[in-house]
């Protein structure tokens, strides 16, 4: 599925959410003291929980939820209120990303299911995280050891094939005939004198006739 980028349609899907989703909406971050114990980092708020507003004007409140608003996405907490210009007396409305849940309300028998699950999950990869044993590395470094060797014999096997290619190409190829030169014999140092000496006449007469 594509992500919507259009705000008029995220704020479609965030006001026409189902229930189940809505829910996912409320999740606060836990403080430091429960993350510990429960191993946990967030979970969704609920009426009976104590909470501290960590932003706003009444940054540092503490006290209980009294309420929940799934319609509007809003908390109310128990003395966080305000008196109108008539008098009355109302509750301030609060996101959820702006309180930190110190006390959980553990009445309910399925939050407490959730909680064991999480608990579990983190164990899980906390172990898969943890460093490895001294003989764990050992047996590590063997396996990573013994393909090595196996690649080496195999790199030896192929140079030892491509040698033997190449030799059986300069076998198959055709021997150069080298162009014997011929040796002086008598007769042709006859025959170089005889030229020189024709050379030297005819440079003579050239030189002896009158010019014009």
């Amino acid at each position: 599925m594509k992500t919507v980028t259009k705000p008029s349609k995220q704020r479609k899907m965030l006001f026409q959410a189902s229930g189940h989703v809505r829910h996912k909406h409320f999740a606060a971050p836990l403080s430091p003291e429960l993350r510990a114990s429960h191993r946990t980092r967030t979970l969704p708020v609920r009426s009976g929980d104590t909470v501290r507003i960590t932003r706003g004007d009444r940054k540092g409140f503490e006290g209980k939820v009294s309420r929940v608003d799934r319609k509007k996405y809003r908390v109310y907490v128990e003395g966080l209120t305000r008196e109108k210009v008539d008098g009355t007396t109302i509750f301030l409305p609060i996101h959820p990303s702006k309180i930190v849940i110190t006390n959980l309300n553990l009445e309910d028998k399925w939050r407490k299911q959730i909680l064991e699950r999480k608990r579990r999950a983190h164990m899980i990869i906390e172990k898969a995280v943890e460093k490895p044993s001294s003989e764990k590395l050992a047996e590590i470094r063997e396996a990573e050891e013994a393909p090595k060797k196996e690649t080496k014999r195999k790199k030896k096997k192929v140079t030892r094939k491509l040698a033997e290619k190449e030799k059986e190409k300069k076998r198959k190829r055709p021997k150069k005939v080298k162009k014997a030169r011929k040796k002086k014999t008598e007769v042709t140092e006859k025959e170089e004198k005889s030229k020189a000496r024709r050379i030297k006449a005819t440079r003579k007469t050239i030189k002896k006739k009158p010019e014009g």
